[in-house]
């Protein structure tokens, strides 16, 4: 449901601007505001699982994102809309990590890879029917139809969470600093509001911009806030302790370099256009092979982490991505380059956006704060996927030339490149399939 609500607004977005009369910097937001407040609530989601109990959270969790969708599909002014997008996007923020937390609560070591596999292939195929669902919906209903179907589906969701899921409180955990979740709060929306509202005339000038600098200054003064608090608090939002394990910290640099690629895939349907003279919806069927190894990819990957380890398996990630792209850079106007260049992509980020990353830092963590350091990778490919957006959106706005998407694509591609090379510090422990948890 979280996959679909993202890749199913985009082919309504000109239905939505014409219903609401925006103009495309307006519409924007949409997504825009989505992120924020998806980041803003993951420590708060996951604190409170790590307290409460993951079913009682989750549950919650996906009645706030209903509501949201309610308001969304109820909506008939853009403040509505917005305030809709909002409430979903706060809401959505504690499914993921909840949910990969409960694959650490319910099933050994052994066998973590394979299930957080399978998570990254719904999560692929739901990106691929996304578009599709989008369009036959929107041949036959008005675009509040898209926000709607999240009603009935979060209702039998609720409805088996209650019957199936465990809820055992952690007594390890006992409090909530909430002085730590509103300064981080803070922070990360400062970040991402000075990030969007850098002007796309120049990066100097965007960066010396007040609509920049203003936001920026806050999120820096409330994350210092922050770094102070947290070395006091009893029951941190972060354990800085994390940041000690190589581990994690290996984890955390590819998991923004993880984000920063996806923010890249975000584009490729304009260079698929431009490239191909085609229309944006036959573009949109021509990333067909990127997602469908993705969903493909992530459940075998998840088994072979199983069986060998993340090491080898995040380097293996890390080099078809890096190939992809560096193909791309040269040949990705030629038709079967760029289709087989997609299959490479795809496996890559099944990899690294899949199981891989979080059964690292799942298997370097306590349980008491299993939510908490998924939160904490969702945020840390939530920062890649907002700096990357911006990055690329500044050089597509400030440079000219034919081959700009070969350049930003060979620079993906040396990104990538250094993060193998970061990789090789990661362990490669087999877990024994007789361990449990």
């Amino acid at each position: 449901m979280g996959a679909l609500d993202i890749s199913i607004v985009g082919p309504a977005i000109p239905s939505i601007e014409s219903f609401l009369k925006l103009g495309p910097r307006f519409s924007g937001w949409i997504f825009s505001i989505y992120v924020l407040f998806n980041l803003i609530g993951i420590s708060l989601f996951a604190r409170l699982s790590d307290i409460y109990g993951r079913r009682n959270i989750y549950i919650s969790a996906l009645a706030v994102f209903a509501a949201g969708s309610l308001i969304v599909s109820l909506s008939q002014s853009f403040n509505t809309l917005l305030i809709g997008r909002a409430v979903q996007g706060f809401g959505a923020s504690g499914i993921f990590p909840v949910a990969s937390a409960l694959v650490g609560d319910i099933f050994p070591p052994a066998k973590r890879g394979r299930i957080l596999g399978l998570i990254g292939a719904v999560f692929g195929l739901a990106f691929l029917m996304g578009p599709f669902i989008a369009g036959i919906l929107l041949h036959y209903f008005e675009w509040h139809s898209l926000f709607i179907i999240n009603l009935p589906v979060s209702l039998v969701l609720i409805y088996y969470s209650w019957k199936v899921l465990p809820s055992v409180p952690n007594k390890n955990v006992s409090r909530i600093d909430w002085v730590g979740i509103i300064t981080l709060g803070i922070a990360l929306a400062g970040f991402t509001l000075s990030v969007n509202n850098i002007n796309a005339s120049g990066i100097h000038s965007g960066l010396l911009a007040y609509g920049f600098i203003l936001p920026f200054s806050i999120a820096l003064i409330a994350f210092l806030i922050f770094m102070t608090v947290e070395k006091r608090a009893k029951d941190p939002v972060i354990e800085f302790s994390f940041f000690s394990n190589r581990q994690i910290v290996i984890a955390g640099i590819i998991a923004m370099a993880t984000g920063a690629v996806q923010a890249c895939f975000v584009f490729i349907p304009k260079f698929v256009v431009q490239n191909f003279s085609v229309t944006p919806s036959a573009a949109s069927f021509m990333l067909t092979p990127f997602v469908l190894a993705t969903a493909i990819g992530s459940p075998v990957f998840g088994r072979l982490i199983d069986k060998y380890g993340a090491k080898k398996i995040v380097v293996t990630g890390l080099l078809l991505l890096s190939s992809g792209f560096f193909m791309l850079s040269l040949k990705g106007s030629q038709k079967a380059i760029y289709y087989f260049s997609g299959v490479l992509v795809g496996l890559g980020l099944s990899v690294l956006a899949g199981s891989s990353l979080r059964y690292i830092v799942l298997n370097n963590t306590s349980a008491e704060d299993r939510a908490t350091s998924q939160g904490m990778v969702t945020i840390f490919i939530s920062i890649g996927q907002i700096t990357g957006t911006a990055v690329i959106g500044l050089l597509l706005a400030s440079m000219s030339g034919s081959n700009i998407f070969g350049t930003i694509f060979a620079g993906v591609s040396i990104l990538l490149l250094a993060m193998v090379l970061l990789s090789f510090g990661l362990e490669n422990k087999v877990i024994p399939k007789t361990e449990q948890s």
